[in-house]
């Protein structure tokens, strides 16, 4: 038998029933004490058998007291109540209701994050951070120049929708129902073949709508998103990467296809960063730089002109979250502390908080492909717990997913999270005043 929502906090271990209780017993005791209070003529029964035995000088003293006593009891027990029926309507215990509830009551009251990146692991932390707070925006690049992304951007001068794409899903109420067709592949079709449904949706939508931006207001609409996905910069450049064997490649796909080290990465012409960002930015109780590829991911947006300057700037905590593995060509053989000294020639990590280290490794075989692959889990290689005047975190944050039929690595959305909610002082500070006790 299915029971109603309503009924569930009445059950053992909901933590609502003792609270109940007890603004049961201080409403009565409130009503007791009036009764001492009215005297004799206004008792009649119960009440008057009770004060029968004391003074009548005391009975507006002991009156007062147990009133007294009664509202510091209904007021405790109703705020209690209301405090573990917030925690157990929380999105973990699922329901319209209680997702209205959990939104409404905490997550719009909780600290403004804002998560800079792209890629899969940009979306793979918004996926988790979200249970947190509605208060969430994430800063995505718009330079990928292959697959869907970079024909659209050829053929309809648009901007490239892909990474956009995913973190919307990300962010969207019912990510699972929307993915099915927003990642859908084109598998037939004249100039269709290989385009997904979401890129079309988002492409067909700049058009429409008369910019990108409107385009992407538009679709967090349509797919009830929780937060805001803002592109870092509307102007259209590319990627163009200094490689260690002399040669210069223009494109993240192609600087991703070379193979080779990189020396230097920048842009093919300036590009300034979309003013809702850097708002977005200077408000932030919270920025979380990473995870994602290191050059195309998160160096591509602090090469837009004011994404580096407005992190450094704001007054926010800042958290850098380390990568898994190395790249082929992009990272090989890089640690932590190789990652680090590359970012801090493009933002000042003088300004950041903290930075979180994965711990644990991923399965033999599956490291074997990696390792076939030219990849590697990122070497921890920051002695203590500071490195780079921050504070370092090391926990296990792996996941084994399967993707297009390959087991492959990626942070674990809600383990990360976790861990940003119990190590972030914003959020910490935000959580223990809900929850505590």
């Amino acid at each position: 038998m299915r029971i109603p929502p309503v009924l569930k906090l009445l059950l053992p271990g909901m933590g609502v029933k003792r609270w109940f209780f007890l603004s049961l017993a201080g409403i009565a005791l409130v009503a007791f004490g009036a009764l001492c209070l009215v005297g004799d003529g206004g008792m009649r029964g119960l009440y008057a058998l009770l004060l029968r035995h004391l003074p009548f000088l005391w009975r507006p003293v002991f009156g007062a007291v147990v009133a007294a006593v009664g509202f510091a009891g209904t007021v405790v027990g109703m705020a209690c109540a209301v405090r573990a029926i917030l925690h157990a309507v929380s999105p973990r215990q699922g329901g319209a209701v209680a997702e209205a509830l959990y939104q409404g009551r905490i997550l719009r009251a909780a600290p403004h994050i804002v998560a800079i990146g792209g890629g899969t692991g940009l979306s793979t932390l918004l996926r988790g951070i979200k249970s947190y707070t509605a208060n969430l925006t994430a800063v995505v690049t718009v330079m990928d120049s292959g697959g869907s992304s970079g024909r659209l951007r050829t053929e309809l001068d648009v901007l490239p929708p892909g990474d956009v794409r995913n973190c919307l899903l990300a962010l969207a109420a019912d990510e699972e129902r929307m993915a099915r067709f927003m990642q859908h592949r084109f598998r037939s079709g004249e100039g269709l073949v290989g385009h997904s449904l979401g890129n079309i949706l988002l492409a067909g939508m700049e058009q429409a709508a008369g910019g990108f931006d409107r385009a992407v207001e538009e679709a967090s609409h349509f797919l009830s998103v929780r937060g805001k996905v803002v592109p870092a910069t509307l102007d259209r450049t590319d990627l163009v990467a200094d490689l260690a064997d002399g040669r210069r490649v223009v494109g993240e796909a192609e600087i991703a296809a070379a193979h080779v080290s990189i020396r230097r990465l920048g842009l093919t012409n300036p590009a300034r960063a979309y003013p809702v960002a850097v708002e977005a930015i200077r408000g932030a109780d919270l920025i979380l730089l990473g995870p994602g590829s290191l050059y195309t991911s998160i160096i591509s947006n602090l090469l837009v002109a004011g994404i580096a300057d407005a992190i450094a700037q704001a007054p926010a905590e800042k958290i850098i979250i380390m990568n898994l593995m190395t790249e082929p060509g992009e990272t090989d053989g890089f640690t932590a502390s190789d990652h680090l000294k590359v970012l801090s020639e493009h933002v000042d990590l003088r300004r950041f908080h903290t930075v979180v280290v994965n711990t644990e490794l991923p399965p033999a075989e599956v490291l074997a492909r990696y390792r076939d692959d030219g990849s590697e889990p990122v070497a921890d290689d920051l002695r203590g717990v500071k490195a780079f005047g921050m504070r370092v975190i090391r926990a296990p944050l792996l996941e084994i997913v399967e993707i297009e039929g390959k087991r492959t690595v990626k942070h674990d959305p809600q383990k990360l999270a976790r861990v940003l909610a119990r190590e972030a002082r914003v959020l910490r500070r935000s959580w223990t005043r809900w929850f505590s006790g």
